[in-house]
């Protein structure tokens, strides 16, 4: 039996194949797997599996010390609270900040969240509010802290609220003594009621942006133009070019060019179409290399089509057709600076129409 144990053990230290999925996810458990097989080879079986627990252990407390947190602001003419670092669209709701906690909060990590929020902080801030939503508990010493921090945010005229959690952490607040915040409406249940509690309606003043109510059409415009952010976060550039890359090296087998107007995607919005259209360009002689058409045919092709794009936003939500002007004026320069030879051919297309 130990010697199946030991076995078993030695053929789970000697797996390299998740050795190297490990470096490239994360460099932080591929030290873990090193120090275990390390010490499985060294010291034994036993104390190499120990080893590999005491450093899994210590790698949970560094990760939990230091949480996935954001602070939130509101797209304009919406309503639901996003990360202010996904979209230069997001503002933050005048002279209040919104904080997003997403851990357990216990000894470890509650200085960060203190400090966060203290960071933030401004001369016309009247708020703070955390949302709760990823905390599940709250030990002694986080409690503490929590106490100290929002009487410290009461003495200089700052309300605190805490939103969005489950029932069961207002159950603790009552045991670490903290139930008075409960009594005083400083723990509400959304984000949206604690706003109301400040007299804060909808649609919310926010920092630098007039935030008038959008049409039903225009809000799942200015969601889907985030799609592509959303889903690629900051490397979305690189990204975009992989897949435009991808689709290139299909076009090789297919040598259908109608193809490469949408990608891998039946769909996209409008001003995604236009940006997947600009990074097209910037291969276009590539493109026409592969597909034996000459330049100027697939110029005023890709030139068609955002023609056809332009007249379908100002058609179905013509609210969008200035900024999508703008942006195509921007996306114009970048063109021209990066690939002036092909920008002088776009435009020259342009002039014919």
């Amino acid at each position: 039996m130990l010697t199946a144990i030991v076995i078993s053990a030695l053929l789970g230290a000697t797996e390299f194949e998740l050795a190297a999925r490990l470096w490239k996810v994360s460099r932080t458990e591929f030290f873990i797997f090193v120090g275990a097989f390390v010490g499985v080879l060294m010291l034994g079986t036993i104390n190499g599996v120990l080893i590999g627990i005491i450093l899994s252990f210590s790698e949970m407390i560094i990760r939990t010390s230091k949480p996935a947190r954001c602070f939130l602001g509101i797209q304009p003419g919406h309503s639901h609270f996003r990360d202010l670092k996904e979209s230069s669209q997001i503002h933050e709701i005048s002279s209040v900040v919104i904080y997003r906690f997403s851990s357990n909060l216990f000894f470890a990590n509650i200085a960060v969240l203190q400090n966060d929020i203290e960071s933030h902080i401004r001369k016309d801030t009247k708020a703070v509010i955390l949302d709760a939503s990823g905390v599940g508990s709250i030990d002694i010493t986080a409690a503490d802290r929590l106490e100290i921090l929002y009487r410290s945010l009461k003495d200089r005229g700052i309300r605190f609220y805490m939103t969005e959690h489950i029932s069961a952490v207002n159950e603790q607040l009552r045991q670490l003594g903290l139930g008075y915040l409960i009594e005083e409406g400083c723990v509400r249940r959304t984000i949206h009621i604690a706003l109301k509690d400040m007299e804060i309606h909808r649609p919310y003043p926010l920092d630098g942006v007039d935030n008038e109510m959008r049409s039903a059409s225009r809000k799942r415009a200015d969601n889907r133009v985030q799609e592509l952010v959303w889903a690629f976060g900051s490397e979305s550039e690189e990204q975009i070019e992989k897949q435009i890359r991808l689709q290139i090296e299909q076009l090789k087998k297919t040598g259908d060019v109608e193809e490469l107007l949408h990608g891998r995607w039946s769909h996209m919005e409008e001003l995604d179409e236009d940006e997947w259209l600009e990074h097209l360009e910037e291969h276009l002689k590539e493109i026409v290399h592969i597909s034996g058409k000459d330049e100027k045919t697939i110029a005023a092709h890709f030139e068609a089509h955002r023609r056809e794009v332009y007249e379908r936003i100002a058609r179905e939500h013509p609210e969008l057709a200035e900024r999508f002007r703008e942006r195509r004026h921007m996306l114009d320069e970048h063109m021209k600076e990066k690939n002036p030879e092909i920008y002088a051919l776009i435009v020259s297309m342009r002039k014919k129409k």
